[in-house]
């Protein structure tokens, strides 16, 4: 997936996710270097402290033998415990800073604590500072080790103190240290992570509410979008609403202008049939061409408007008042045919579209029914899935094939010339449907005649 088509919801969780990780990981970085170094600072004070206390307790003989006065030795057990992890050992020099002598813990036992020439000339050079190094111990462990000179007032040559100390307990804590870290770290990004996508979902309600209204204009709940949304949003909300107004002010302008049409072709199209009303082949040719542009201009302008209604965002129409109020009429106007025509099962629905455009479509049908119908016509409507109503109308007429029903829904096609009409209900009720996306179908009835099946959408 490219970027650009990627999710809000997405982009920002992503991108706030990626820079907390960042960030989590350099300050995991950052924290356990300052623990290392505490750590080591902390083990390296200890190291300097037995240093001091060996400048106090050292002494060197008159031919350089160094020693350590007892009751000033270090006191620590470690020191004393052979192998024990903590160590010291006193150089006496001479004047090529050679070593002459030397004395050590007894922690040493019969182990030599390791330094280098290095390390020793280094501490000379810097009389009093202690110089820090890393060696190793009697089992390979990693030693950290201080070395320091001093001149005592007996011996005129650098006497050298060496203390050392076992560096696996301080870097069992540093790595304690770090585990803990990570984990803690760890169960900070989860929270963050989840607290994160809890600030997008609420940050990004309004926008599903936005597709909610415009959903609820589009199936015709709403005319225009609410104006409480939070202010970020509220120029989309603004637009929107000057963009269904505008939609609406171009379909009624689209309906003017078919009405103006509509009035400015029939005047000439009555003259035309006033004129051609003698008996000769002219005029006879005349009036039938004359009709047939009458019903012509008549079945697009009536699709003209129609395609303009579909249009309009919001519109909505129950159903069965439509129903009640053209079976009454038709059954008044076919009544001396000892017609019945009554509503079956109508359920309580809503057609998404103009009252207007369902009264053509079902007039028509029902129309062309009762024209053909014996004794009974019946209506009935039902929910057809979860956004459609169907609409049967049903007669106990002859019926149709299926190659009459082919024919029957083409515009200008009259199976019987003998009847009223133009050939165009059919054709009006089929463009009708497809304008609102639906479908208009011919089928046998349960009656015995032919039955209409009209799908359309509808509000859920």
């Amino acid at each position: 997936m490219r970027f650009g088509q990627m999710s809000l919801a997405r982009r920002l969780v992503l991108g706030a996710g990626v820079w907390s990780l960042v960030m989590l990981i350099l300050t995991a970085i950052i924290l356990s270097a300052v623990n290392r170094q505490q750590t080591l600072d902390l083990l390296q004070s200890e190291l300097d402290a037995t240093l001091n206390t060996l400048t106090r307790a050292a002494g060197v003989s008159a031919d350089g033998e160094v020693y350590v006065f007892e009751n000033f030795a270090p006191t620590d057990q470690r020191y004393v415990t052979p192998l024990s992890g903590r160590y010291w050992l006193l150089l006496g020099m001479d004047d090529q800073n050679e070593v002459i002598s030397n004395v050590s813990s007894n922690s040493v036992w019969d182990w030599v604590l390791p330094y280098d020439d290095f390390q020793l000339s280094d501490s000379i050079a810097q009389p009093g500072q202690p110089v820090f190094a890393n060696t190793m111990g009697p089992n390979g462990e990693p030693v950290r080790i201080a070395v320091k000179s001093i001149i005592l007032p007996e011996w005129e040559h650098p006497v050298i103190l060496i203390a050392g100390a076992d560096r696996r307990p301080t870097d069992r804590i540093t790595r304690n240290f770090l585990w803990t870290l990570m984990a803690a770290l760890g169960l900070l990004a989860v929270g963050l992570i989840f607290a994160l996508v809890i600030q997008v979902r609420l940050g990004l309600a309004p926008l599903k509410r936005v597709e909610r209204d415009v959903a609820a204009i589009r199936v015709g709940e709403k005319q225009q979008l609410d104006d409480d949304y939070p202010k970020e949003i509220m120029p989309l909300t603004v637009e929107v609403n000057k963009l269904l107004d505008h939609n609406r002010a171009v379909v009624e302008r689209a309906r003017t202008h078919v009405g103006n049409l509509a009035h400015a072709l029939k005047t000439p199209i009555a003259v035309l049939m006033n004129e051609a009303s003698g008996e000769d082949n002219l005029s006879q040719l005349v009036r039938r061409q004359t009709g047939a542009m009458r019903a012509n201009v008549e079945h697009y302008l009536k699709r003209a408007q129609a395609a303009a209604r579909a249009e309009v965002l919001g519109a909505r129409t129950p159903v069965e008042p439509a129903i009640d109020d053209l079976t009454r009429l038709l059954q008044r106007l076919f009544d001396e045919k000892g017609l019945s025509v009554m509503p079956g099962e109508v359920e309580d629905l809503t057609f998404r579209g103009e009252r207007q455009d369902l009264d053509e479509m079902l007039g028509n049908l029902l129309e062309n029914a009762c024209k053909w119908a014996t004794k009974r016509v019946r209506v009935s409507a039902a929910a057809d899935g979860e956004d459609r109503l169907i609409i049967h109308v049903d007669d106990d007429g002859p019926g149709l094939t299926p190659e009459e029903r082919a024919e029957a829904m083409k515009r200008g096609v009259r199976l019987d010339e003998t009847a009223p009409g133009t050939g165009l209900g059919l054709s009006i009720v089929k463009d009708l449907a497809e304008l609102y996306s639906g479908r208009f179908e011919l089928d046998d009835a349960p009656l015995g005649g032919l039955r209409a099946r009209l799908v359309l959408p509808r509000v859920g």
